[in-house]
C-alpha cells in the first residue's frame, strides 16, 4: 500500500512518515511548502494532485486552507484520505463530504485511541447525567502555536455529550465567557481554551452538579500517538468503498457512528 503524506516536512508529517516506515508499508513521499526540506531520501511532490496520482492513500494534517484543493485532487485521482486537519468551516466540511462520495475518507479531530475512547464515554455520560442537574464544561490546554480554539478534539467531546443528550450541538454550545454574561443557561455545553508553552494536548470533560463533580481527562505527552493512529487508519482503508469513516470504525468500537 503506497501511503503519501501531506506536509511531510512538518512536525506531524515527519512523525507520520516514521510510523509508515515502521509498519513496513511503502512511503510514497509527500508534499511540503516551497522553502521546506523533506526528510532525507523522501520523494518530494510539488502539489497534492501529483501525490494523489502516485499514492493509494494520503495522510493529511496540514491546514484548513488546503482542504478544498486536497479534496478535489484526491477525489479526482480516486485516492483515499486520512484527514486530521481541524478548524474547518462549514464550507470546508462540505468539500470533505463531497470527496467522500468518491473515495474512502477517515476524518477525525484526534487519532489517538485514548481520545476516541473518551469520546465514547462522553456520549454515555451525556446520556446518563440529566442536563438540568449536571452542567457540562470542557477545558482544553494546548501549545502556544495552536491556531484554532476551541480545539477540534474539545468540540468533538462537546458533540459527543450533545448526542448523548439528544441535543443539537450548535444550539447548546457556549464558547469562552467574558464580561457580564448572566447565569448559565440550562443544558449548555461550555468551553474554555488555554494556550501556553509546548503542551501537546490536554482535555477535561467536567460534569458539575450541586452535590458531585465528575471529571474525565485525557493528557497527550507525545504527538506520536496521533501519528500512529493516523497510519493505522490509512492501512485500515485498504479496499474500503467510498464513504466518510470515523476512528470508532477503525478501532472496531461498539456503537461506532
Amino acid at each position: 500500500m503506497k501511503i503519501g503524506v501531506a506536509g511531510i516536512a512538518g512536525r506531524m508529517g515527519r512523525l507520520v512518515a516514521e510510523e509508515i516506515l515502521g509498519t513496513g508499508a511503502h512511503l510514497e513521499g509527500g508534499t511540503c511548502l516551497p522553502d521546506d526540506v523533506p526528510p532525507a531520501g523522501i520523494t518530494r511532490y510539488n502539489d497534492m494532485a501529483s501525490l494523489a496520482e502516485a499514492a493509494d492513500v494520503v495522510v493529511d494534517f496540514t491546514h484548513a486552507l488546503t482542504v478544498h484543493d486536497h479534496a478535489a485532487s484526491l477525489a479526482g485521482a480516486g485516492t483515499a484520505w486520512v484527514l486530521g486537519t481541524t478548524g474547518l468551516s462549514a464550507d470546508d466540511q462540505r468539500a470533505v463530504d463531497a470527496a467522500a462520495r468518491h473515495v474512502a475518507v477517515v476524518q477525525a479531530a484526534n487519532f489517538s485511541p485514548g481520545v476516541n475512547l473518551v469520546l465514547a464515554i462522553a456520549e454515555r455520560l451525556g446520556a446518563s447525567l440529566p442536563s438540568e442537574a449536571y452542567d457540562a464544561e470542557i477545558i482544553e490546554i494546548h501549545h502556544r502555536q495552536k491556531v484554532d480554539a476551541p480545539s477540534g478534539t474539545a468540540l468533538e467531546i462537546g458533540r459527543a455529550v450533545a448526542r448523548g443528550r439528544g441535543a443539537e450541538f450548535d444550539r447548546v454550545r457556549i464558547d469562552a465567557r467574558e464580561g457580564t454574561t448572566g447565569p448559565r443557561p440550562a443544558g449548555g455545553i461550555g468551553f474554555s481554551a488555554v494556550r501556553g508553552g509546548q503542551v501537546v494536548g490536554e482535555h477535561t470533560l467536567l460534569f458539575a452538579a450541586g452535590d458531585e463533580h465528575i471529571e474525565l481527562t485525557h493528557r497527550a505527552f507525545d504527538r506520536r500517538s496521533f501519528a500512529r493512529g493516523a497510519v493505522r487508519a490509512a492501512l485500515w482503508l485498504k479496499g474500503k468503498p467510498p464513504g466518510l469513516y470515523t476512528m470508532h470504525e477503525v478501532l472496531g468500537m461498539d456503537g461506532a457512528r
